[in-house]
């Protein structure tokens, strides 16, 4: 039994302070007023631990040009160290091949490591509007047929958690094999009309991916994905909240409008900050002034963590800090379908958690399991 005291707890939804957290087994079997002298350990703010719905590479490998162990290993120990203890590694559009590749990598380190923060994998395409592509590479865009969604589903049950299309682009018939399959879907990469969007989330897709980037945007003639998301109560709206991809004033007017259906993603597409440039196939990003840009001119992917983003949503957004966290766990957790196991601080969920300090720096990942990889590489 570890014993952890905590001057403020986090637990996804409410603040309590002063707990001792008893955990055992890799559980939090109790949670009580206490005082720190009968603890194990001492924290000043525990919350339970991030979820990253949205990572596209490590410190050095990128998931879509390296879909292998190596590669979910790195990413594994970056998210670690950035302070994310539970993680999608996202493989963008590309061929069949490098898809079936990174579900079959994704699906046997998940089975060599029990505890790693690998919870399965986002496919981000392949069935996306040319149109929105951003930084996808044009000729791996494919038209969804049956026969190559159901290998898709067959293929990735278990390990693909989440898959990003773009609705307007499907046969309803095809559409509805996704929405039966148990993956999250989100829209994204997509032109749809408000119209088009509507009926994706009146079918039963009940989130966008990063939130303004990549699709229709709000007009008053043509209100777009965007004003779909906004008008519909049951979407989920995650957001790149770098002050690059979307400006935090159109940030704070988001969060307004979808209040408990707005949460943080990092969508980076390296963590630690310290790959400068990176070339998979005619896909390049230079690191330019803090953010990822390909010679198209294009955002290629984030330069910050989650644990980043809970800070500007604090700093910019002036919300609470209980607020903050929840953004970046109890909500991504829900959104996916993960709310059973993760994203809150409360008996019987996993004694993994991100702690910080009162400013909000110094993320950590604490975690009472043992043999975990995320310790191991350290």
């Amino acid at each position: 039994m570890t014993k952890i005291f905590a001057e403020k707890v986090y637990t996804g939804e409410i603040v309590l302070e002063n707990q001792i957290l008893a955990c055992a087994n890799g559980k939090i079997y109790t949670i009580n007023d206490g005082h720190r002298e009968e603890a194990d350990k001492v924290v000043t703010c525990i919350a339970p631990g991030f979820f990253d719905i949205q990572v596209n590479g490590g410190a050095v490998y990128h998931f879509t040009a390296s879909p292998n162990e190596d590669c979910l290993r790195d990413i594994d120990h970056a998210c670690f160290l950035d302070g994310t203890a539970y993680v999608l590694p996202t493989l963008i559009t590309s061929s069949r091949e490098n898809i079936f590749k990174g579900i079959d990598a994704t699906r046997t380190y998940l089975q060599k490591h029990k505890n790693t923060c690998v919870l399965g994998m986002h496919l981000e395409g392949p069935f996306i509007n040319e149109k929105k592509r951003g930084a996808h590479l044009s000729r791996y865009i494919q038209k969804p047929t049956k026969q190559l969604v159901k290998e898709i589903i067959e293929h990735g049950k278990g390990v693909i958690l989440q898959m990003t299309l773009a609705p307007e682009m499907f046969d309803e018939e095809i559409l509805r094999l996704l929405l039966d399959s148990g993956i999250a879907l989100s829209v994204g990469h997509t032109n749809a009309t408000y119209a088009e969007a509507m009926h994706a989330f009146n079918l039963g897709i009940h989130q966008v991916t990063h939130l303004f980037n990549a699709m229709s945007p709000f007009l008053h003639r043509a209100p777009g994905v965007v004003g779909a998301a906004f008008d519909h109560q049951q979407v989920f709206t995650p957001l790149v909240l770098d002050g690059k991809h979307v400006d935090f004033a159109a940030a704070g007017i988001a969060r307004k409008i979808k209040q408990e259906k707005f949460f943080l993603l990092s969508d980076a597409l390296f963590l630690r900050k310290e790959k400068h440039s990176f070339q998979w196939e005619t896909f390049d990003a230079q690191l330019i002034n803090d953010e990822y840009i390909n010679s198209e001119g294009n955002l290629a992917g984030a330069n910050i963590s989650l644990a980043d983003a809970v800070r500007n949503a604090v700093v910019h957004l002036g919300v609470s800090v209980q607020e903050a966290i929840e953004m970046a766990t109890y909500r991504p957790a829900k959104a996916v379908n993960q709310l059973h196991s993760i994203g809150k601080i409360a008996v019987g969920y996993p004694a993994r958690f991100t702690v910080f300090d009162e400013n909000l720096s110094n993320f950590k990942v604490l975690s009472t399991e043992e043999q975990s990889v995320i310790l191991d590489n350290r």
